[in-house]
């Protein structure tokens, strides 16, 4: 090799005119070593010169160190011999491309049979004839070793880096040919579905589809291989395990400088989790609209960035609007009721300043744009905001609440008035009784209150029906509102009570005024049915802030004085005096009292003897009440009288007597004496539960007392009280049993004929009022002589009471009543104090 590189320009194979081609060698050698073409190479190279055949004609060794030895001489045409075919037609080829050619690195083989790497360097220089090239080579051996590994490694690592990004990648990518059909599928094709990548390749990957989105799929993905356009679908593939995964395939083609595809590139992408989602988000949508629509909401939207609104169909049809009609304040405004319009524009101008709160409710009234008709409309609205608080949207719904409204009032009317009369009922009445107080108090002045009890509306009931009575207490709220001051309150406070509170009745004359008014208006009967329907009103009242200065007080003070007007024989006005508080707390003391004689059972008979005052024998007794007090002794029964009008002690109190009159009987029996019949008194609250009868009749059988040595003693008021239909019952299943009912203080109520043939009595007893005067007052004779006859005329025993004197006695049996009972005859003595006759004696 060194043989051919020792060679100079002067060689003999130099023609004579080469000498100038050797000259311009040097010439343009530092040309060569540092023009662009050689891009400033540094040796070991050599330089080289050849004609325009390419015969090479020149070479000259540069440096030393230029290490290649070639296999044959290059001189002339033999360097071809050091190139292969394709080197060596590469190196033509770039030769007849430019007069300056690119630098090649080219493979020479050498003497050691080895070939090596060398850059070869050319330029093309027209000189005093024919052109000449001109031209170097470098040995680049190991630089292109070092870059050839570098090359290796570097593919190496891409190579990975693509495998490593195929395989960590969670899409598969794919390609298809410019036909669709599907050439290269990613491995994790096979990680989802179990087929093979080999399988999916041109229509294979089809039969992974779920069957119904495989028309669609094939459909979309026909027309974007006609058009070119991206492709973007979203189908399911069944999995390993046989479901089904929402995938998203995406995919764009590459083409060639015409246009024309090449290639399909494409992924597959998991989009199960994001596709649940947004199916969840048009479920819920779906079910919102649906909701709306259901709860016929109507919806007003307001983006507070834009300013625009937005109003929904059915927010159109609740205010009677059509769909061109533009969302505007100006309409909103005129649709709103005058009412109501300044809160509407607050909240407008609210919303325009962003001081809104989050959430916020509001009720409307509206006048329907179509109609007219007033309409009650909710608003509930939501805002959202940035998160540097700015508002960003306004979301409001509305609901026509007409019918609620309309609704809620009649029951809020309900709750608070009373049906019949329509007036006020207890609850609103007394709270308005207090607002009245509390102004009146602030302002120091004074007003007057009525309580008013209708008289004997129980007696109307039972004569004449209910529907008689309804109509008395319906008639009776008319009068008493046509009388009323204009600035009276007036309400129905249950049963037959009711009240008024006036702020112009500022003193006891003005209701002394008023009341006289009433008691004569009210005198006038009422035609109900072509009947006429008499009515009494008992009144009590108080004035405020002379009689009380709390509204609980003046009512109290207001129902003091009404029960007094009861008591004192109705119709008539009693105004409230500081003694009937004393005589409360006198009834009060009594019930206290009553309460320990139950809870002590103090309570015990006294029998009192009823006696055939022809003969003196005793035909039976009267057991009275009495109750020891632990430190006065026997007290009479009037110690606590206030608790017969209290049921549940009046109750209670019958029981005791009952089972100690039982025990009695049950003693004289045993001991073969004849009592004959015992009287126990009833009141109108024993009455009540139903079972009266059935309890009493109970304790006589478990007694072995018979009925026949029993009697019920009641008196008119059972008669006229509540459930008088049960009272009836009652009496005639005692009757059945054989137990005699006797009707006590008999002309002294408002019992009547209907009563005697309504109810099954055996007994009536003259009360004592009229006997103790009989003999002086022509009219109390009269009145006994008429209750005997119409006793004889009823079949029925005729007792008088109260019979105190001899005279009395002879003047009663003058009279035909024969049958007395009185301190002249016996006084009421304890069990202990005698014993009845014996069983078969003459009595």
């Amino acid at each position: 090799m060194d043989r051919f590189a020792d060679r100079r320009f002067h060689d003999a194979r130099l023609t004579p005119g080469d000498d100038v081609v050797a000259q311009q060698l040097f010439l343009y050698r530092n040309d060569l070593l540092f023009s662009p073409v050689f891009d400033r190479v540094s040796p070991p190279l050599l330089r080289w010169v050849a004609d325009h055949r390419g015969r090479l004609i020149a070479i000259e060794r540069e440096s030393s160190r230029f290490r290649p030895r070639f296999a044959a001489d290059p001189i002339g045409f033999g360097w071809r011999s050091l190139l292969s075919d394709a080197d060596r037609r590469t190196l033509l080829a770039t030769a007849r491309s430019s007069d300056r050619p690119q630098a090649l690195t080219l493979s020479l083989r050498c003497a050691d049979g080895h070939a090596r790497w060398c850059m070869i360097r050319m330029a093309c220089v027209e000189g005093a004839g024919q052109p000449r090239w001109y031209g170097t080579v470098e040995d680049v051996h190991e630089r292109h070793d070092r870059d050839s590994r570098a090359l290796a490694a570097a593919l190496a690592e891409s190579r990975e880096h693509y495998r490593s990004s195929v395989d960590l990648s969670p899409q598969v990518p794919w390609t298809a040919s410019p036909r669709g059909s599907i050439e290269e599928v990613g491995p994790r094709w096979f990680d989802l579905t179990g087929m093979a990548p080999e399988k999916a390749l041109g229509t294979g990957w089809l039969g992974a589809l779920h069957p119904d989105d495989m028309q669609r799929t094939v459909a979309i993905w026909s027309g974007h291989l006609a058009s070119g356009a991206p492709v973007d679908i979203d189908y399911r593939i069944r999995l390993r395990d046989g479901g089904y995964r929402w995938m998203r395939a995406r995919a764009s083609a590459r083409r060639d400088p015409s246009g024309a595809i090449l290639r399909w590139y494409g992924t597959l992408e998991d989009v199960h989790a994001e596709r649940l989602a947004q199916t969840a988000l048009t479920d819920s949508e779906e079910r919102f609209r649906l909701a709306v629509q259901s709860a016929r909401l109507g919806i007003w939207d307001f983006d507070c960035i834009t300013g625009s609104r937005t109003w929904s169909d059915e927010f159109r049809r609740m205010l009677g609007l059509d769909e061109h009609q533009p969302a505007t304040t100006e309409l909103a405004l005129s649709l709103v009721h005058p009412g109501d319009r300044d809160r509407l524009k607050y909240m407008l101008e609210a919303v325009a300043a962003g001081t809104l709160p989050p959430h916020f409710e509001a009720t409307l009234r509206v006048h329907r744009a179509d109609t007219g008709a007033l309409r009650w409309i909710r608003s509930t609205g939501w805002m959202t905001r940035t998160d540097a608080g700015r508002p960003l949207r306004i979301i409001v719904t509305f609901r026509d609440i007409t019918e609620e409204h309309d609704a809620d009032e009649r029951i809020r009317w309900a709750a608070t008035h009373d049906p019949m009369t329509r007036l006020p009922n207890r609850t609103l009445w007394q709270a308005s009784l207090e607002e009245m107080a509390a102004r009146a108090q602030a302002e120091e002045r004074t007003f007057g209150l009525l309580l008013l009890d209708i008289d004997d509306l129980k007696r109307t009931n039972d004569s004449m029906g209910h529907d008689a009575g309804d109509a008395l207490l319906c008639a009776f709220a008319q009068r008493l509102a046509s009388v009323a001051p204009a600035d009276a309150v007036l309400g129905r406070l249950g049963g037959d009570e009711f009240g008024l509170a006036a702020p112009s009745l500022t003193n006891s004359a003005a209701l002394e005024r008023l009341s006289a008014t009433l008691i004569d208006n009210v005198r006038t009967p009422h035609v109900h049915q072509g009947r006429s329907l008499e009515c009494g009103v008992s009144i009590g009242g108080a004035v405020f802030g002379v009689h009380a200065d709390r509204a609980e007080d003046l009512l109290k003070a207001a129902d003091l004085a009404l029960y007094a007007s009861k008591g004192a024989g109705r119709g008539r006005l009693t105004l409230f005096q500081s003694t009937l508080r004393a005589q409360a707390q006198q009834r009060s003391s009594m019930i206290r009292m009553a309460r320990q004689v139950v809870a002590e059972r103090l309570a015990t008979p006294f029998y009192q003897p009823r006696i055939d005052m022809r003969s003196g024998h005793v035909l039976g007794y009267e057991a009275l009440l009495r109750w020891h007090h632990p430190r006065m002794g026997v007290q009479l029964p009037g110690t606590i009288a206030a608790a017969f009008d209290h049921a549940e002690i009046s109750v209670a109190l019958t029981g005791q007597m009952l089972d100690a009159v039982l025990v009695d009987l049950q003693c004289w029996l045993r001991s073969g004496l004849d009592p004959g019949r015992v009287a126990i008194n009833a009141a109108a609250a024993d009455f009540a539960s139903g079972d009266f009868a059935d309890r009493v009749l109970s304790l006589l059988d478990r007694a072995n007392v018979p009925t026949a040595h029993f009697e019920i003693e009641v008196t008119e008021s059972v008669f006229l009280g509540r459930g008088a239909d049960q009272v009836g019952h009652t009496l005639q299943h005692f009757s059945d049993a054989g137990v005699r009912v006797a009707l006590d203080d008999f002309g002294t109520g408002f019992a009547s004929l209907t009563h005697l043939k309504q109810y099954p009595v055996d007994v009536l007893k003259i009360d004592r009022s009229f006997v103790s005067h009989i003999e002086q007052d022509a009219g109390d004779a009269a009145i006994v002589d008429a209750i005997v006859k119409l006793g004889g005329s009823f079949g029925m025993e005729v007792v008088a009471e109260g019979v105190e004197t001899a005279a009395q006695a002879d003047f009663l049996l003058r009279q035909g009543c024969i049958v007395g009972q009185g301190f002249h005859l016996g006084r009421p003595q304890p069990v202990t104090a005698f014993s009845p006759p014996k069983a078969g004696s003459q009595r």
